[in-house]
């Protein structure tokens, strides 16, 4: 079993994916039937695993053939794990700038008005939040503040850095906003927003007030799904077209 933190991330974008699927599966088990014959369901309390299905993904460069070998030399067997995240960036809480939704700034300069010698400069979330109470391991329902979003949350991937399980990937099912106002972050006034979430999955592991939460690119460690192995697939004219599967890990 490989270790659920200090993990890489997967290069999504550089995969070329046209369509990914994200999912929690085996949320509940049948309880059997009533007397009329309808199924009654019953919640597990671990509620279900966080997997995903890059459909398609567009393998045409070399450098893209080798990061596919690789990505099947670690993962094949299900015994290492890597952070698979989630591009919610079309959709979520996020300004846009330039017509476009904005999860992370890019560019930003350091103090004195300059960049690094390549050009680039540092980048950071628009939005993001904290845990404003402690959160039991298995809680169903958390209390958060969010920074920088241009609507309320409501239908949400976020994620978080646990120190032992590390990334995990939540949704919200439910949200009840509860407050708002703002605070001055690093030196900056921040509008906030606070709300109540109930979640799916339940928290993998207890979190105390003040806890981190992403916005941007939620994601989670994961390994390869039972029975898939990532093979080198080469075809005619080097252009091949590779599914690749996950689920969370633990």
């Amino acid at each position: 079993m490989g270790s659920l933190i200090n993990q890489p991330i997967l290069a999504l974008d550089f995969l070329a994916c046209p369509k990914a699927i994200y999912d929690v599966v085996g949320a509940g088990i049948d309880g059997g039937r009533n007397s009329v014959g309808e199924s009654q369901n019953i919640e597990m309390s671990g509620g279900g695993i966080v997997t995903a299905s890059l459909e398609d993904c567009k393998i045409v460069s070399r450098e893209q053939l080798r990061y596919i070998n690789k990505l099947g030399a670690r993962l094949n067997g299900g015994f290492r794990y890597i952070v698979v995240p989630i591009p919610t960036d079309w959709f979520g809480p996020f300004p846009t700038v330039g017509n476009l939704p904005t999860p992370i700034m890019r560019g930003i300069p350091h103090s004195d008005g300059s960049l690094f010698s390549d050009g680039s400069g540092y980048s950071q979330a628009t939005v993001w939040g904290k845990f404003l109470a402690d959160a039991a391991l298995n809680a169903g329902q958390v209390t958060v503040r969010v920074y920088g979003a241009t609507r309320d949350i409501d239908g949400d991937w976020f994620s978080v850095k646990h120190a032992a399980k590390g990334w995990r990937a939540y949704r919200d099912w439910e949200t009840s906003k509860i407050g708002s106002g703002t605070e001055t972050v690093s030196g900056a006034s921040v509008a906030y927003n606070d709300f109540q979430l109930s979640i799916q999955p339940p928290l993998r592991q207890a979190v105390p007030a003040g806890t981190r939460i992403e916005y941007a690119r939620p994601r989670f460690v994961a390994k390869f799904k039972t029975d898939f192995t990532l093979p080198l697939t080469i075809e005619a004219f080097f252009v091949t077209e590779q599914t690749i599967q996950f689920s969370e890990a633990f």
